[in-house]
């Protein structure tokens, strides 16, 4: 038996941000502009109550026999008594565990901002976008059908559009809000069809129904598979997968906190949230699985390969976001919700970390130039720690968090696709070599700045409103892989059959996560220490001369640092030569020449034809009169030859 719980609780939960974006918008925005911080502490607390209720709903989940809460939903569409749309919410593992991820990171990141958005000008219009940023993303994750979803899905487009671009005087900025735009609409154009061509198979888009469709069979074969590669596109698009990543590096023209935000808990885990959710569709049919897996595969080791040459330090957090989420990816295709959700769930954390970690050393010297920083961990202590811990999480290092859910995926991966598992293995290697690259040429050394930072003569650490949440993700960071482990240390020593949150909480839809043995766990260690080594030893201890090596492979650097020449493919073949003068220029010549001519063409000929008929005109009778005669004999003539 379900357990039901009151409804207008759960709706609060994506209602309160939603609230807060009209009450900034309509109210504080036009008549209490000069309290901009009024903004912030009704955002703020909007996000603080959906966190709340999102706790309360996972612990009313946990608690549910089927681990699902029914929630009454209403008809919000019916077509001809054949179609009809339901508006509701699903409230089940899945949901509860992105609502936990999505309002605990908003949060964080909400308060850090007050610190960081201080003295902007447009702070209201700030607060609202974020405000509404976070609504679309609980929408998103919480209705029961695809259509609504897909509402909340364009919104979440539309919000970054509206963040990335947020200082839009600035051209970068303003093109880099619409290359997100337009690429992520590509993807969009595939899950639209996935959605059409559903509603026309099985006439329904509640998820749950197309859920039970796909398990008992009657939703099969091609039009599954072609569903779910649609749907998959989709996830692409937002998730940043190979080969619509473009826009994701260049998204980091936003404000930092609008950069964690999307790469931690909004736009990008929306991807991977939908192939959770659709996961039944998925894994009955072979094909689209394997899809998942060999795309987020190449994607994690094609993103990290980029990440090693950057110098801006959110260009390099913004590869490494890409390449995480290709190890999401693959963790679906080979193994599940449970791990693929799990990875997400430790990511979000140490990665919101990062990002306000490299808004804080901009805070502090003015720019996100790695050449330019250095010496930072002496003046900057919290800032430097916290950004160890996460840093030290993504490389996947024991304890921390992203430890147990990158060897989860890496145990899946080997098991079932053998050479997915190798293309991860160099993925971990360079993962923590970039990442201590960046810790060393931040932290480590000497200032190499012009000691103009952005507040004093000197860099200096961040307030204690940025400080305070990046502590707590610090924690996070650490703590949130061992929700799956039941025996801790000893798991790692000693391997066997374990059974974590995780696990328990996606029991019936995924494999079992088995433990870790000794020698992929060590080995995968010895590897990120590998990494972390090579890092030290060219941009800490100077054993190795960086110049060096970028002579020595100067054909993989230019190939790496040129991002693959992926944006001039995209940016002047295609969209210029192919597109712009090649297929539109060939619409327009159509368009002008063919269908206006044709247009003119008939005007003009009528035009002429009435200046000839207009002649015979002459407006004499006994003209006319011999007309009519000759027209009387014609149908003389044409009877009596007829008859």
């Amino acid at each position: 038996m379900e357990t039901v719980i009151p409804n207008e609780l759960v709706w609060l939960i994506f209602l309160l941000p939603l609230l807060s974006f009209a009450v900034i918008s309509l109210i504080l925005r036009p008549f209490f502009s000069n309290k901009p911080r009024l903004s912030g502490y009704i955002s703020i607390s909007a996000i603080f109550g959906s966190f709340i209720l999102s706790i309360w709903a996972l612990t009313s989940i946990l608690s549910a026999p089927s681990h699902e809460l029914a929630i009454p939903d209403f008809n919000w569409l019916v077509i001809d008594s054949a179609i009809t749309i339901h508006l509701g919410l699903i409230m089940d593992s899945l949901t509860a565990v992105m609502l936990i991820v999505v309002t605990l990171v908003s949060l964080m990141i909400q308060m850090y901002s007050q610190g960081y958005m201080q003295g902007d000008p447009s702070y209201h219009r700030y607060y609202a976008y974020m405000s509404l940023f976070t609504a679309s993303m609980l929408g998103l994750v919480m209705v029961d059908n695809l259509l609504i979803m897909f509402v909340f899905w364009e919104l979440v487009g539309l919000c970054s559009y509206l963040l990335i671009g947020f200082w839009f005087h600035r051209p970068a900025a303003a093109n880099a809000a619409k290359k997100a735009f337009i690429v992520t609409r590509i993807g969009d154009f595939g899950f639209l069809a996935a959605i059409l061509l559903l509603l026309s198979k099985t006439g329904t888009l509640d998820i749950a129904q197309l859920h039970s469709l796909a398990i008992a069979g009657t939703l099969a074969g091609t039009v599954l598979t072609l569903a779910a590669i649609g749907i998959f596109l989709g996830a692409v698009g937002k998730s940043a997968q190979f080969p619509l990543h473009v826009w994701l590096p260049d998204a980091m023209e936003g404000p930092t906190p609008v950069s964690a935000l999307i790469h931690a808990a909004t736009m990008v885990a929306a991807g991977v949230f939908l192939v959770a959710r659709m996961f039944p569709l998925f894994e009955h049919s072979e094909v689209a699985l394997l899809t998942v897996a060999i795309i987020g595969g190449l994607t994690a080791i094609f993103a990290a390969t980029m990440g090693l040459v950057m110098t801006d330090i959110k260009r390099v957090l913004a590869y490494s976001t890409i390449s995480q989420l290709g190890y999401m990816m693959l963790g679906l295709g080979v193994g599940g919700i449970a791990i693929g959700i799990f990875h997400l769930f430790n990511h979000a954390f140490f990665k919101a970390l990062l990002f306000l970690g490299a808004g804080s050393v901009s805070h502090a010297t003015g720019t996100f130039d790695m050449r330019q920083m250095g010496g930072l961990r002496k003046v900057m202590p919290w800032t430097y720690a916290t950004f160890l811990i996460a840093s030290l999480s993504i490389a996947g290092i024991w304890p921390l968090a992203g430890f147990w859910s990158k060897d989860e995926i890496l145990l899946s991966s080997i098991n079932n696709q053998p050479i997915l598992f190798y293309l991860a293995m160099v993925t971990v290697f360079m993962t923590a070599f970039y990442m201590f690259r960046v810790v060393f040429l931040t932290f480590g050394g000497q200032y190499r700045g012009d000691n103009s930072g952005s507040h004093s003569a000197r860099p200096h650490e961040s307030p204690s409103v940025m400080i305070m949440p990046m502590v707590v993700l610090a924690v996070l960071a650490v703590g949130s892989g061992w929700l799956n482990v039941t025996g801790g240390f000893s798991q790692f020593l000693g391997g066997g059959e374990t059974r974590g949150f995780f696990e328990g909480l996606f029991h019936g839809f995924t494999h079992t996560l088995p433990g870790l043995p000794i020698p992929l766990a060590w080995i995968s260690l010895i590897l990120a220490g590998l990494g972390i080594l090579l890092a030290y030893a060219i941009y800490s201890a100077r054993w190795l001369s960086a110049e060096r090596i970028t002579r020595l492979f100067a054909p993989l650097h230019m190939l790496f640092s040129r991002k693959y020449w992926f944006d001039e493919l995209y940016e002047h073949i295609i969209a210029r030569i192919v597109l712009l003068k090649g297929l539109f220029a060939g619409l327009k010549f159509f368009d002008s020449r063919g269908i206006d001519g044709a247009v003119n063409g008939i005007a003009r000929t009528t035009v002429a034809t009435g200046r000839v008929i207009r002649k015979a005109q002459t407006g004499q009778l006994q003209l006319y009169g011999m007309f009519i005669i000759l027209g009387v004999v014609a149908i003389i003539l044409a009877m009596y030859l007829s008859g």
